[in-house]
Parts: C-alpha cells; sequence; structure tokens
C-alpha cells in the first residue's frame, strides 16, 4: 500500500494582530524591486483602511480588490492572469490573498497559473500540476473555510465545478489573525463555521478515516459544538477557537475526504451558483439517512442561532437541469467512495440524488 505523501504549509503564524508581521515576513521574499508583491483582497475592505492601512506595498506591488460575491471561477484566474502579466514586466515575487474561502482560492489558483501554461479548466482534478507555483501567501478574514490549509482550490470551470487538487495548491504562509473576522455579518459566520462542521462530520462519518484524520476532525468537531452551543463564549474566545477549528477541519479533509454534502452542494453551485457555505447548509440540512447525528445537532445549532435557510431553490427546475446538478455530484467520486464506501453506485442512484434535490 502506497500513503499519500502530502505537503502542508510550511509557515504559519498565529495570534490577534500578527497582520501586522506582514511585511517582515514577505520581504525577504521580494525577488527584485521590479518583482511585486500581488494582494488579492476581498471587496468588502475596499475603503476600511483599518485593514487596508496594513497593507505593506512598496516599489510596484499592487491591490486587487475582488468580489467574493460569486464562487471563483477558471475564467476569473484566467483573467487575472493574464491582468497581472500585462501589467508587470518580470513575474511577481508573491501573491497575497486576504479574504475568505473563495478570495484564498483564486490566490491559489493564480499562483498556480503563473507558472503553468494553459488555462485554469486544463488543472482541474488531482494531480494535473507539473510546475511549482510562486510563493503564496493566504490570510483569512472569515473561518470555516478551511481553504487556508488545504490542496485544492474548488474551481467552477466551463464543464464542472472541482478543484485544482495538488501538491503546489497549499499556501507557503499562512497568517491567522481572529481579530480579522470582527465584522463577518452574523449569517455569514455561520454558514462558513457550518462548512467547518460538515467538513469534520463527513471526515469522521467516511470509510477513509484514519487516526490521523480522526484527531483533527474530533478536535474541530468539539470546538465547533463549543461555539455554536455555548454560550458562555466571548466575542474574541469565539474568533480565536474558530479559526483554529477551521485550520482543524481543513487538516481532517486533507487526509481522508468529505462526503455526501459537499459532492451535491457542488451541483447546486454549478447550476445554481449558490455560495459554499450555504450551499452545505441546505444539503446538508436533508441528509439524516447518511448523518443521523451531525445532522440534528446542526439543526439545534440553526435553532440557537436563529438561522432560517432558503427553501425551495430546487422547485422550479426542470429536468435536464436536475441532469446537470446531477452530473457535477456524480463526478465526484472520492467523495461519494468516502461517504459510502467501494459500491457507493449501488446505493446513489440518479433518482436518490434528484429526490433529494427536489426538498431543497
Amino acid at each position: 500500500m502506497s500513503y499519500k505523501n502530502y505537503p502542508m504549509v510550511s509557515r504559519i503564524v498565529f495570534g490577534r494582530g500578527s497582520l501586522n508581521q506582514l511585511s517582515d515576513i514577505i520581504e525577504p521574499k521580494r525577488l527584485n524591486t521590479k518583482a511585486p508583491f500581488i494582494f488579492l483582497v476581498d471587496d468588502v475592505f475596499q475603503g476600511n483602511s483599518w485593514l487596508t492601512s496594513r497593507i505593506p506595498t512598496a516599489y510596484d506591488d499592487t491591490i486587487i480588490f475582488i468580489s467574493a460575491n460569486e464562487e471563483p471561477k477558471t475564467s476569473q484566474v484566467d483573467e487575472l492572469v493574464e491582468q497581472i502579466i500585462l501589467s508587470h514586466k518580470d513575474r511577481p515575487s508573491g501573491i497575497i490573498g486576504i479574504g475568505g474561502g473563495t478570495i484564498l482560492d483564486l490566490a491559489k489558483a493564480v499562483s498556480i497559473m503563473l507558472t503553468n501554461e494553459g488555462e485554469a479548466k486544463d488543472y482541474q482534478g488531482w494531480d494535473l500540476v507539473k510546475t511549482p507555483a510562486i510563493y503564496h501567501v493566504g490570510i483569512p478574514t472569515i473561518s470555516g473555510t478551511g481553504a487556508e490549509v488545504s490542496r485544492t482550490t474548488v474551481l467552477t470551470g466551463p464543464e464542472k465545478k472541482l478543484g485544482i487538487n495538488s501538491d503546489y495548491t497549499p499556501f507557503d504562509q499562512v497568517i491567522l489573525d481572529p481579530e480579522l473576522t470582527k465584522d463577518v455579518p452574523k449569517d455569514q459566520w455561520f454558514y462558513t463555521g457550518m462548512d467547518c462542521y460538515i467538513h469534520c462530520i463527513e471526515s469522521l462519518n467516511g470509510t477513509f478515516l484514519n487516526a490521523f484524520s480522526q484527531t483533527y476532525g474530533e478536535k474541530a468537531y468539539d470546538l465547533c459544538k463549543e461555539i455554536f452551543l455555548d454560550n458562555n463564549l466571548s466575542e474574541e474566545e469565539s474568533q480565536d477557537k474558530l479559526m483554529m477549528a477551521s485550520w482543524h477541519g481543513g487538516m481532517s479533509i486533507a487526509y481522508s475526504q468529505v462526503g455526501v454534502a459537499h459532492a451535491m452542494s457542488y451541483g447546486l453551485s454549478y447550476l445554481l451558483g449558490t455560495k459554499h457555505g450555504i450551499g452545505n447548509c441546505i444539503v446538508f440540512d436533508h441528509l439524516e439517512e447518511f448523518y443521523p447525528e451531525g445532522v440534528k445537532l446542526f439543526k439545534q445549532m440553526k435553532k440557537s442561532h436563529n438561522i432560517s435557510l432558503p427553501q425551495g431553490i430546487c422547485a422550479n427546475l426542470e429536468d435536464y437541469q436536475f441532469d446537470i446538478m446531477i452530473d457535477v455530484a456524480l463526478g465526484l467520486v472520492p467523495l461519494w467512495e468516502n461517504a459510502i464506501g467501494k459500491h457507493w453506485n449501488q446505493v446513489i442512484t440518479r433518482e436518490k440524488l434528484k429526490a433529494l434535490y427536489q426538498k431543497m
């Protein structure tokens, strides 16, 4: 048997206010004064000097503000790469992503596509990237996706929604500053936090589970229960703990896999553009059959925070649209194999998936 020899983030700094060390961290990585750092920043921070004034730009460094209203697309990656190449003579010294999962995934993808030929869609899949990415740094401003730690970058392409899963995807450096999550709107905090919770449930209940995944998954699961069900935490404690839950949740799936909720939410996202966190919640709400205990606790968390999920998003879809979602979901073979086992396709039929989608 061969075991996966996968890379982890090689350097990480954690602590409130640690964003202030960004200059000291990246400056030694500057190739020369003409090779800029490119900062990809969530556009919710445009005009927010509390954050933007702390971005250490020098020489030809550039800040590109990006909307995270839609899930990241392969075409968006290609456009960013082209923009960066056309506006700078030298290859950048590095890409720094500051934002949620969408921005972090774009930062990972752009850093890969600056050194690999072709288009981003050519690399959707497992281990297709041949050339190491340029130096890239991840700075999450919301916790839960695990994008800061994972070896994938989830992208919607012309044919499918699938990540660039590779050894060159993980960040070279991550800065975990819980203070950056202070202004996250409540519903967004919940949906993204639940992405982390669902990572744990799918990992801990999967057939790929091993002691490595289990230790990370159990820790993240316990933290999620504390954050979303224990009302005694201060806001700061909650921010610190959710940032660590996100990290551990991301690690728990690194050596195993996600499952039914993620597979099906990719279908929603591909067809309807449903954002990842809320999509996972909408799907997970109907998965008692697969994760009875996990769904029961999820409903409790939902109630505790007065969260009501969108209903009937699939109500007016036509058969061909259900087929599109089902095709996307069924294409994610490793997720189904983890969730159900080797003979998953005897259990997971098109009819079964359609019936589940029709409930949403």
